[in-house]
Order: C-alpha cells, then sequence, then structure tokens
C-alpha cells in the first residue's frame, strides 16, 4: 500500500494503473504511427525523404516504446504473480488474458529483437527499392498490429470486470 492512512493506494490497483497508462503510451503511438506517421512519410515522392521522415520519428518513439512495452509486461506480471493467477492462462474462459501476453510478447520480440538486428535494415533496403510498396506493406502490418491489439484492450478491459462470458 502506498501514502498516508488518510488516502492508501491498494498496490494491485496502483499496478494498474500504470498498466494502463503504459498501454495507452505504447498503442496511442502505435495508432500515431499507422494512421499519422507512415502515410505521410509514403506521400513523400522522394524515398530518402519519405525514410528520413518515418525514422526522425520511429527512432525517438521506439525508445519510448520499449520503456512503456517494459512497464506494460512488469505490471502485468506483478499482477497475475498478486493474485496467483498464472492458472487462468492455461483456461479458455480466459482467452483474453492469454492474448494480451501474446500481444505483449509480439511487441517485445519486435521491437527489442527483430526491429534493432534485422527489420529496420531490410525495410530501408526494401524503401530505397520501391517505396510505395515498402511503405504500403508496413502500413498494412501496423493496422493489423493495431486492430489485434486492440481487441485485446477491449476484450482485457471487459475481461477484467467480468463482462465477457
Amino acid at each position: 500500500m502506498f501514502g498516508s492512512a488518510a488516502m492508501m493506494i491498494d498496490d494491485f490497483a496502483f499496478a494498474r494503473a500504470l498498466h494502463v497508462l503504459a498501454l495507452v503510451h505504447w498503442i496511442g503511438g502505435v495508432a500515431m504511427v499507422t494512421t499519422i506517421v507512415l502515410p505521410r512519410a509514403r506521400a513523400l515522392p522522394d524515398a530518402h525523404a519519405a525514410l528520413t521522415a518515418f525514422e526522425a520519428f520511429e527512432g525517438r518513439f521506439a525508445t519510448q516504446a520499449r520503456f512503456s512495452i517494459l512497464l506494460a509486461g512488469l505490471s502485468g506480471f506483478y499482477m497475475l504473480d498478486k493474485i496467483q493467477a498464472w492458472a487462468r492462462l492455461l483456461d479458455s474462459t480466459f482467452w483474453w488474458l492469454g492474448l494480451m501476453v501474446v500481444v505483449w510478447a509480439a511487441f517485445a520480440l519486435m521491437v527489442f529483437v527483430l526491429e534493432p538486428l534485422v527489420v529496420h535494415r531490410v525495410f530501408r533496403e526494401y524503401a530505397l527499392r520501391d517505396k510505395e510498396r515498402a511503405f504500403a506493406l508496413a502500413i498494412r502490418l501496423h493496422v493489423v498490429a493495431l486492430t489485434i491489439s486492440g481487441v485485446a484492450i477491449a476484450a482485457g478491459v471487459l475481461g477484467a470486470h467480468g463482462a465477457l462470458p
């Protein structure tokens, strides 16, 4: 518990608040990249200008997203451990919990491993060869990731409040 006797904040509630804040920042950033940054970069006539515009935003956001993804993972782990809910990951009734973990793991793998080691270089080379197709693919992949993330967030909120059958 945090705070004085007059204002106590339960540690689980605090972890949930951190979890939600991390998700708002992380997935909100994904939404901005998907709906604003990538389409704007794609609209630029020159591949070098498009990459420069995209990388200027993406480079700064990637560092912030790594922090938010780490915070979401740590707070989620804490909440599962606090209420000893590990078995729920194997219970089909709590499918939404598994979906949240899968989304988190996919993004963590992407931003901590694949993007810095492979994706950045491969996308850059592809965009320099065929800007239109590279950015169209990036937008489609981001739309899929954003859609699945949105479903996971909505299902997680509903599931955590007992509103899913």
